[in-house]
């Protein structure tokens, strides 16, 4: 009976410890515990052979990011990006046409500390002038790891900044400067659900 009673009062005292620690905690870590959907502004400047030819770029996303298991995520991001072109290409008097971008990503958010992620995303990037540029392909195959932080702001909404290095393979056979690769930023206001 003794022992039962102490028992008792271990767990009693253990559960209410846990229930202040999850008072105490974070609105970061609640508002990461349901989907969240955010719209961001996003630029950056192109990277490898495409630099060439094509510089910095500047559009927006969609963003929606599904819990999986604690601080893991599915996510799934579409994005609408102009690659402005280059003018007198190395001093040779020709310039490259802005290439419209369609980039659509789907991959997992990993929080890993507090408030803040990495995220690994893969797709299919669209050109959507594909003729104007001369392009072969109209999609070709994308990757992104991109690390970044997530703050609350008041109720359910936060800020989500990340910063990402993006690459695809070819859009014309044989041509390296066809793969659309850059660096970019994304600053965003989300949304989590109720």
């Amino acid at each position: 009976m003794k022992t039962s009673i102490a028992i008792l009062s271990v767990a009693i005292a253990l559960t209410g410890l846990s229930l202040r620690a999850t008072a105490q905690s974070s609105s970061a870590d609640s508002l990461k515990a349901r989907p969240s959907f955010s719209i961001g502004a996003d630029g950056g400047f192109s990277a490898g052979s495409f630099k060439h030819t094509n510089g910095w770029n500047i559009g927006g996303s969609l963003q929606a990011d599904i819990p999986i298991v604690q601080q893991l995520y599915f996510s799934a991001n579409a994005s609408y990006l102009n690659f402005y072109g280059r003018t007198n290409i190395d001093g040779t008097g020709v310039s490259s046409p802005a290439i419209h971008f369609l980039p659509v990503k789907a991959g997992l958010k990993l929080f890993v500390l507090s408030d803040i992620y990495v995220q690994a995303d893969a797709g299919a990037g669209f050109i959507l002038n594909k003729d104007e540029v001369g392009s072969q392909r109209t999609a070709a195959f994308i990757y992104s790891p991109q690390v970044g932080i997530k703050l609350p702001l008041t109720g359910n909404s936060f800020i989500d900044a990340s910063a990402l290095y993006e690459a695809s393979t070819k859009y014309t056979s044989g041509v390296d400067n066809t793969k659309v690769n850059f660096f970019g930023l994304r600053l965003a206001y989300g949304l989590s659900t109720k």
